[in-house]
Parts: C-alpha cells; structure tokens; sequence
C-alpha cells in the first residue's frame, strides 16, 4: 500500500508555501492549456480493457494536466467487472479499497437499494450527492488517491456530475490567500466522527487535514462539503477558508466541469473532487454505476513532469 501524507519538506514540491518561486513556475505550466470546457477531457476508446498506445496517451496527456479524464467507449451496457479494472491496472492502480459494501471484486455498484443496508447511504440512493473527495472518512493509511467511475446504465433523468481538479481548487483558495492552505493543512482541521453499527464502533474516529503533500510531492486533498457527519475545526481562519471553498465549489468556475455518464463512458481520476445531482429512474433507464478506488495515484500523472 503507498505511504501517506508526511511533512511537506520530503521533497521538493509546489505545495509547499516555503518555496514560492517553484509554486509560481508550476502553477504557470498547470494553467496553460488547461481545459476550458468538457469537451477538451473527453476520450474515444475502442475497448477499455485493452487499449491502444493512441488512446492510452491521450487519457494520460489529459490527468496529466487535470487530474481527470472522461473516456467514451464501445462496450455500452456491459456489466463485466474487468472494464474498469483493466483500466486502472493499465495506469498501475492495482491496490483496491475492498470497503465493506463493495462487491467481491472490489468494485461498489452504485445502483438504488430498496432493502438491506445500502439503503441506509446516499450513493444508493437517487438522491443529490454534495461535493467531495472519495474515501474522506478512511484511515490515514488507507487513503484514496485516485478513482475510476465506469457507467453500465444511466438513469432516465438527472445524475449528472460536477467535476473539479483538487489542485485548481489549491490553486484558488492560494491566490486568495495562502494562509488559506495553512490553516486546511492543520492536522486536526477535518474530524469525521466514528460509524456505530448498533452499540459497537464499526469505524473508529479519524481526525486530519484537508490538503496534505505525499512524499512523492504530490497533492492529497480530503474533504467533503457535508455538515452531518463531519466536525470542523472552530479555528476563525479555518472557518474563513473553508467559506472560501464553498463559495469556489457553488459558483460558476470555468474550472468546474459539469457532465452526464452515459453507458460505455467513465471517468478516471487522482480522486478529484466532484458531486452528483439528483436522478430519476423509470423505464429509460435504471442508474447503475461501477466505482474502483485505490490506494494508488495513477501513473506519471505526477509533479514530476514539472520538475
């Protein structure tokens, strides 16, 4: 499993504040060219499970430069676990996060659930789902650093994502005011209180920051818009950050990407921030989707290249 986060000084890295001459230059090669629409993220594949040196470096070239790619394929409704699969192994994602609802393939099916206890969450249900990174409530050590979404069947309305590269909201929230990063890289900023199952504590409590540098340098960020479930810190310039990142994710960014799954497209991601509307099922369609998440980053679509 790859490490976690660790003090920013490990590396030479952008994300730190103390070199602000490295910072300017990365962020000057990150903004130029970036995508100013979705169009400019989207991918045609033959076959996800095998694909083509062509359509392999076109989805790298685009997580390259945003964190996210959207490919469109010709596998439509097929529902074989290996489509998503393949592909993460192709971008050496191989390190799944079995969570206690997933499938036994690693997989979670994100459909409705009209018994048991899926029906219990959000994902299976139709309703809206906030912004957030992946895997926000996982422990230090489990971290999830990128995500694949495959859609078999979208719904007969609705469902439809905004997508948001975590490094652009790096980016903003540093222009605004760079204490901003400061204070979300506290280590006790975000704390997501323990799930009881009954009596019992079936996940402990896990407490850290919301941007965090891995070792390799790269950006780690954590976060979910909810206010159930999730305690912040009471820190004033805490508070003002996060009412900085707030009003980032509801306005009308050029960065944010918004976007509906069809069958056969997915999108691949170093768990980028992203949200999900409201759908309705009927017999148009009924929403299922496949999500893959890792422990792993996808490959070469580092800092590195900025080095």
């Amino acid at each position: 499993m790859p490490d976690t986060a660790v003090s920013e000084d490990v590396i030479r890295t952008p994300f730190s504040l103390d070199d602000d001459g490295f910072y300017q230059a990365w962020r000057a090669r990150k903004l130029a060219g970036y995508p100013t629409s979705l169009e400019q993220l989207l991918v045609l594949v033959r076959d996800p499970r095998c694909l083509s040196d062509d359509e392999f470096n076109a989805i790298r070239k685009r997580v390259q430069k945003a964190n996210m790619a959207i490919y469109i394929s010709e596998t439509g409704s097929d529902p074989d676990p290996e489509i998503p699969l393949s592909l993460g192994r192709q971008f050496g994602a191989r390190h799944l996060n079995h969570n206690w609802l997933s499938d036994d393939t690693g997989l979670t099916s994100l459909k409705v659930a009209a018994d048991g206890v899926r029906q219990q969450y959000i994902p299976y249900s139709n309703r809206p789902i906030k912004w957030h990174t992946d895997g926000y409530y996982n422990r230090p050590e489990e971290q999830i650093h990128s995500l694949i979404l495959h859609c078999i069947q979208s719904a007969g309305s609705g469902g439809e994502n905004a997508l948001l590269d975590h490094e652009i909201a790096y980016i903003l929230l540093r222009d605004r005011n760079p204490e901003f990063i400061t204070a979300l890289m506290g280590p006790d900023v975000m704390t997501i209180p323990p799930r009881m199952n009954m009596s019992e504590v079936a996940r402990q409590e896990e407490v850290g920051p919301v941007f965090s540098i891995m070792p390799c340098g790269n950006l780690h960020m954590r976060y979910t818009i909810r206010t159930r479930h999730v305690v912040w810190s009471e820190d004033p310039l805490t508070q003002e950050a996060l009412g900085a990142l707030s009003e980032i994710l509801n306005s009308d960014s050029p960065y944010i990407f918004r976007g509906r799954l069809e069958p056969g497209m997915g999108l691949i991601s170093n768990n980028i921030l992203h949200d999900r509307t409201a759908f309705q099922n009927d017999e148009q369609g009924v929403r299922h989707l496949y999500r893959a998440r890792y422990y792993d980053r996808l490959q070469d679509t580092g800092i590195d290249q900025y080095r």
